[in-house]
Formats: C-alpha cells, sequence, structure tokens
C-alpha cells in the first residue's frame, strides 16, 4: 500500500507541532514537515531532534518558498541538517539564486514542480533545466500543479515518463485557479487516475489540502481513490 500523510503546514500553518499532533495515531506512514516561511526554519530545525516521528516511515521537509539571497547560504547549511538524517528537502526552483550551496546537498534535494503562476519548473523542459544545474536532485511531483497547468494530464504524463527516476514523493490536492490547495473533487481524482500508473507504489503520498482536523480520514480516502495501488505501477 502507498505510504500516505499530509504536510504539517496544510492542516495548521506554522505550528508544526500542532500538525503533528492530529495525525498522532492515525493510518498515515508520512509525514512532510513544512517551514514554507522563512522565519519557520529556525524553531522547526532546533525541535527537530525532540520530535517523535516513530509514527512515520517517511519524512521530509519543505524549505521556505521564498527567501532573500542574502539568506541562501545560511539557509542551506540548515537543510543540510535534514539532509542528514537522509529526509528529502522539498525545494522549489523559482525560490533558488545561487545553484551552488543546494548543489553541495547532492540527492537531497527535492525539486518541486510548479504551478501557472509561477515563470518556471512547470514543463519537462522547464525542469530539464534545473536539474542540469542540480544534477542529483530528486523529484517531489506536484499532481495538482500539474493538473492546474494542463487540465489535460498531458505535461503531467510527459514529466512522470522524463523524471519517473528521480521521484520522491507526490504532493496531493486540487489546486485552484487561485492556486490554492482544496480538498479533492470528483474531477480531480479522475483526473489523477489516469497517470497514477506512472508512480511506484512505494513513493509517498503527502496530502497538501487546507482542511480541518475532522476531515483527515475523508481526503485520505480520496487521494486512494485518485492514486490506488495498481498491479501495474511502475518500478521505481
Amino acid at each position: 500500500m502507498r505510504p500516505i500523510g499530509f504536510s504539517t503546514g496544510a492542516l495548521a500553518l506554522g505550528d508544526f507541532r500542532r500538525a503533528l499532533q492530529m495525525l498522532s495515531g492515525r493510518r498515515v506512514q508520512a509525514v512532510e514537515l513544512s517551514a514554507l516561511r522563512f522565519p519557520e526554519v529556525s524553531a522547526l530545525i532546533e525541535e527537530i531532534p525532540s520530535l517523535d516521528l516513530t509514527q512515520f516511515r517517511f519524512v521530509s521537509l519543505h524549505a521556505p518558498s521564498q527567501f532573500d539571497s542574502g539568506v541562501e547560504a545560511a539557509l542551506c547549511r540548515q537543510m543540510a541538517l535534514a539532509a542528514d538524517r537522509g529526509w528529502p528537502v522539498i525545494l522549489h526552483p523559482d525560490a533558488i539564486s545561487d545553484f551552488g550551496p543546494w548543489r553541495e546537498l547532492g540527492a537531497a534535494v527535492c525539486i518541486e514542480n510548479m504551478d501557472k503562476r509561477k515563470p518556471m519548473g512547470r514543463t519537462v523542459a522547464e525542469l530539464d533545466r534545473i536539474f542540469g544545474e542540480l544534477p542529483d536532485a530528486t523529484f517531489c511531483f506536484d499532481i495538482g500543479h500539474a493538473r492546474q497547468f494542463d487540465s489535460t494530464m498531458t505535461e503531467a504524463w510527459a514529466i512522470l515518463c522524463h523524471f519517473g527516476s528521480k521521484l520522491r514523493q507526490v504532493h496531493v490536492s486540487e489546486v485552484n485557479t487561485r492556486s490554492k490547495h482544496d480538498p479533492l473533487s470528483f474531477a480531480s481524482i479522475h483526473a489523477f487516475r489516469e497517470v497514477a500508473h506512472l508512480i511506484p507504489v512505494e513513493v509517498p503520498l503527502i496530502l497538501e489540502a487546507q482542511i480541518a482536523e475532522t476531515e483527515i480520514d475523508a481526503e485520505i480516502d480520496r487521494a486512494r481513490e485518485a492514486l490506488p495501488d495498481l498491479p501495474n505501477a511502475i518500478a521505481a
């Protein structure tokens, strides 16, 4: 069965401890610790040693979605503490000013494809340029971003075929026209099933819908319907 879990930022923006409490004892095996805003990074990094993460088979860390170039090298050093634990560091390509410090993190850097607002990282060609700068980086496929950019799922199919060997985790939500992360709808579930066979069954799903605690189990069910454990899913 596909490992599944949530981004802490989706459940409790800026309060990773609260999000972890919400997930405690539930049928989740994966978690993404989120520091989407730069001021959140230090507190999260400092508290990692004290967090009880034994419930999770997979842990990742989402770097800030934007930051000043003057703090980039220091941020990379902070992210290295997560990399040393074997956790992928999810990174938006448009946030990068200097590829050098990120290149030093090697395969720990996990590049995410972007939504239609962004000037890069949305297509195979744009992602190719990023991976040309970070050849050892892995890939976080945001299926909601891909569908928002191309509702036919043609680009999603091309991205998975091209970068499938780098795939480390999948972000799952419905991304609306304002680029907000909503719960999965019938339409998004149907669209996601078109490429489910291209996602290896061992790759974890990280849910990003901004939902109430009472909706956690229902969103997990919707995600499993959208990306079922198919017998013909490709091997990693």
